[in-house]
């Protein structure tokens, strides 16, 4: 009968590991990042509506949010598109870009 119990709580426990190890890694990154004009990487987490943000000029960007990202040449997403990303997309950005627009979810 023992063994049976051990052999029954087992696989809980390896999956209770596995969650543990996977969680945090996932969460560690950013949502959105990008090489910004002063040859940094920049790293959004969970960005919503309009967002400061200088890139681009052939850097790259990446969006690994649920949402599209819209990049802008202006200041508070105004200005000419210079490119828009889909979730998961990551792209070298030409133009340079100052602000980005994440959909507003709740």
């Amino acid at each position: 009968m023992r063994i049976l119990r051990i052999h029954h709580t087992l696989p809980a426990l390896l999956l209770a590991g596995i969650s543990c190890i996977a969680g945090p890694a996932h969460a560690a990154g950013p949502d959105f990042q990008y090489v910004g004009q002063d040859d940094r990487v920049h790293g959004l987490t969970a960005p919503r509506g309009c967002v400061a943000a200088e890139g681009g000029g052939g850097r790259a960007v990446t969006n690994a949010t649920r949402g599209s990202a819209t990049l802008y040449e202006g200041r508070r997403c105004t200005g000419r598109v210079v490119g828009a990303l889909r979730p998961g997309e990551a792209i070298q950005v030409r133009p340079s870009f100052t602000s980005v627009a994440f959909p507003v979810t709740g």
